[in-house]
């Protein structure tokens, strides 16, 4: 696996792509890797959860139901309508490799992207399309 570190895994993050360096910096500082093995469900479809995940390394998968709707891989992130609305988790995750993510709390999240409105602007329109697709099918 790959050992990129937390803040130049950051800068694969179409999310945080406005952000200057400094920034990105500063926001690995405030973030936690974890690490899972293949097989590993990371977050659970209709759990709670108060965790947004990027990952930094490593590839998963996304299923509602027994279907697997989505792919993800460096750079890409998961968990942050959960983390918005506070419920329950839309699907679950599972480590199709071996996973290190870098992960902050919802509150730690919501800190940052008040002092960073771009980052704001930039999750509502992952969160138009996500909403697009799921209902486009």
């Amino acid at each position: 696996m790959a050992t990129t570190t937390p803040a130049a895994a950051l800068e694969q993050v179409p999310l945080l792509s406005e952000l200057t360096q400094r920034d990105r910096q500063r926001l690995a500082k405030t973030m936690k890797e974890r690490t899972f093995p293949p097989g590993r469900e990371v977050v659970v479809e209709g759990r709670g959860g108060v965790g947004f995940f990027i990952i930094a390394d490593g590839n998963a998968a996304v299923s509602i139901g027994d279907r697997v709707v989505n792919m993800l891989g460096p750079g890409d992130y998961f968990g942050e309508m959960a983390l918005l609305h506070g419920g329950e988790r839309s699907a679950t995750v599972t480590a199709d490799s071996e996973l290190r993510c870098l992960t902050i709390t919802a509150w730690g999240f919501k800190s940052f992207v008040e002092e960073h409105p771009k980052v704001a602007w930039g999750l509502l329109q992952a969160l138009a399309q996500r909403l697009y697709e799921s209902t486009a099918r």
